[in-house]
């Protein structure tokens, strides 16, 4: 049997009323953005439209609610990040509102910030720094390479098997990740989220394709990149590690360049003449 055929006006009619529906979403949640319409209240409106939209939406579209925390929010309240307004049943809505309380009464979330920049560039000793200054937390990346001398499992990177990684990029347990000098590395996404729901403010210590993701995904976040003072600088500092072979170090090194170029995707750039003034720099970035 043949399938009936579709008239022109028939689709044309469906098309305008798909257009309408996504207009009408998209007004609800400026609504809810501004402050004019109660996130709660849409939960008895019984338009098609609005009982079809995603419930993550909705709650990225409240003040103070990111990508990040409305994730966060569906994992504690073990609701599907597929389900829809009209889904939602009257216990999960209670939760819901339970979810809602706490933000209220808990400190204001912390922000996120992503410091990215060439291998030798001062990324680590400044990020370092603030270790033991109770305003900010540094997340700890996951990564598959050896552990060179001096490091510490969980302090300086979580080693672990490339079996191990892959399984985490299936749970969706990384913020981001990225494959950089034959290795993999990634950011614990529960680990972050927990951290800025605490009122901490989150640096990440990425490379660049790292943090193109978190840009994409986190809209919030703060960028910056740090540069070297010259590039005669940063060969010097590469060279002198002595924790890479000749041929890992001229790979960093043709990296560096196709790093450097992508400066201008940041919000700001810190050139590391010094350290200690790097560090107020990035400090005054995150408190201001």
């Amino acid at each position: 049997m043949q399938p009936p055929k579709i008239s022109n006006r028939f689709r044309r009619k469906a098309g305008e009323k798909a257009v309408a529906a996504r207009r009408e979403r998209a007004t609800i949640k400026a609504l809810v953005a501004s402050g004019e319409l109660f996130f709660f209240d849409l939960f008895k409106d019984e338009r098609k439209s609005i009982a079809r939209m995603k419930l993550i939406d909705l709650l990225q579209s409240v003040p103070g609610i990111g990508k990040v925390r409305a994730e966060l929010i569906l994992d504690r309240t073990k609701i599907s990040p597929s389900r829809r307004i009209g889904g939602v049943g009257h216990r999960q809505l209670e939760l819901l509102r339970e979810e809602f309380l706490l933000m209220k009464n808990s400190p204001q979330s912390g922000k996120l910030l992503v410091v990215s920049g060439p291998s030798g560039v001062g990324k680590s000793t400044i990020t370092n720094k603030l270790r033991t200054d109770e305003r900010f937390w540094i997340s700890v990346s996951v990564t598959t390479r050896r552990i060179r001398t001096g490091e510490v499992d969980g302090v300086d990177y979580h080693f672990v098997s490339d079996d191990k990684f892959e399984e985490m990029i299936k749970a969706n347990e990384f913020l981001e990740f990225a494959e950089f000098a034959g290795a993999k590395y990634g950011t614990p996404k529960k680990a972050v989220e927990s951290a800025l729901q605490s009122g901490k403010n989150v640096i990440l210590e990425i490379e660049l394709n790292g943090a193109r993701q978190v840009r994409k995904s986190s809209k919030e976040a703060i960028m910056i990149f740090i540069e070297p003072p010259s590039w005669e600088e940063l060969t010097t500092r590469l060279t002198n590690r002595g924790t890479e072979s000749e041929n890992s170090t001229l790979a960093r090194l043709d990296r560096a360049k196709e790093e450097l170029s992508a400066a201008s995707e940041f919000d700001y750039v810190l050139v590391n003449h010094e350290v200690e003034q790097s560090v107020s720099e990035l400090v005054s970035l995150a408190l201001r």
